[in-house]
């Protein structure tokens, strides 16, 4: 056996550097080897004309719906880069995702309620309440390849409402989940503080849930019933909103986007420039578009892969 000595340095400083050397070569490489940027892309800032721009969502043509909740409008960013009004009354609409039929399911904030919306604008109520107790105020929300609804329900006062407080009687903010076909609204996790950002993998096998409350985010098994086992953290980091792209990787919104891979690891980071940004979708004709709400403005960053939703 060789006799192996430490190397010797001639102060406490030399062998700092070398560390961050090291950090830096180490952070280098993870991030060669999880490219998701286009090369040279940065992000485009499209319009700064909203109040609180939130919950894009993408059609299957790759047109991207958003929302202005306090100004209760939903807009549609088409895929030639045309921005238009699809709704000036949308129930103060927040979170919203697109089902398998194209009508657009949103949390109607104003209301405690979750709509459909089918492309002709018509109205549909899909959820008014948990077992007659009032919702918080519904969030965000994802569906599941078998046309489950998942939604967060945190407490967040909005100026619009009269009430000034939750429905005593409601078991707190938690997950909830809507069985397709089914009018009565589920217990999906009630143990989250205050749940926010969610998404679930495209194979439904998986839902991820931000827990503002915690701050950080937890990884579900998506059982065949729709109900959630194995609650694991993945990541030491809440989020407003998120997606998946297609290698899996998680994308978190809170100041700019932190992308995990599917390990749970830290791979990159998007600066935004704005003091917050809200949320995230992939859109565009090849979904290789990253589109962000970011308070009073939205922007897209091209990417080298693409989204599942």
């Amino acid at each position: 056996m060789k006799d192996v000595r430490p190397i010797k340095l001639k102060n406490f400083s030399s062998y700092c550097c070398l560390l961050l050397v090291a950090q830096m070569v180490c952070m280098t490489v993870k991030a060669q080897e999880i490219p998701v940027v286009a090369d040279g892309a940065k992000p485009v800032m499209v319009a700064r004309q909203f109040t609180f721009a939130e919950g894009p969502a993408v059609d299957k043509a790759g047109n991207i719906f958003f929302t202005d909740q306090q100004n209760n409008k939903i807009w549609e960013y088409d895929t030639l880069g045309k921005l238009s009004v699809f709704m000036d009354t949308s129930g103060r609409s927040n979170g919203m995702y697109f089902d398998a039929k194209g009508n657009l399911v949103t949390c109607a904030d104003q209301y405690e309620q979750v709509w459909s919306i089918s492309p002709k604008k018509r109205v549909k109520v899909l959820v008014t309440d948990y077992k007659g107790h009032t919702l918080n105020g519904p969030n965000d929300i994802w569906i599941s390849p078998s046309g489950a609804i998942y939604l967060t329900d945190p407490y967040f006062q909005r100026d619009y409402w009269v009430r000034q407080k939750p429905d005593p009687a409601l078991p707190g903010e938690k997950v909830y989940y809507l069985p397709a076909g089914k009018k009565e609204l589920l217990m999906a996790d009630s143990s989250v503080k205050k749940p926010n950002g969610i998404v679930g993998t495209p194979d439904g096998k998986y839902l991820y849930v931000a827990d503002m409350g915690e701050w950080k985010t937890y990884r579900y098994d998506i059982d065949p019933d729709g109900s959630l086992t194995n609650k694991l953290l993945f990541a030491e980091e809440g989020s407003d909103g998120m997606t998946l792209d297609e290698r899996g990787n998680l994308y978190l919104t809170n100041n700019g986007v932190s992308i995990y891979n599917p390990e749970g690891q830290k791979v990159g980071h998007i600066d935004i420039p704005e003091k917050w940004t809200s949320n995230i979708c992939f859109g565009g004709k090849d979904r290789k578009t990253l589109f962000l709400t970011a308070t009073t403005a939205i922007y897209t960053v091209k990417m080298q892969v693409k989204g599942v939703e």
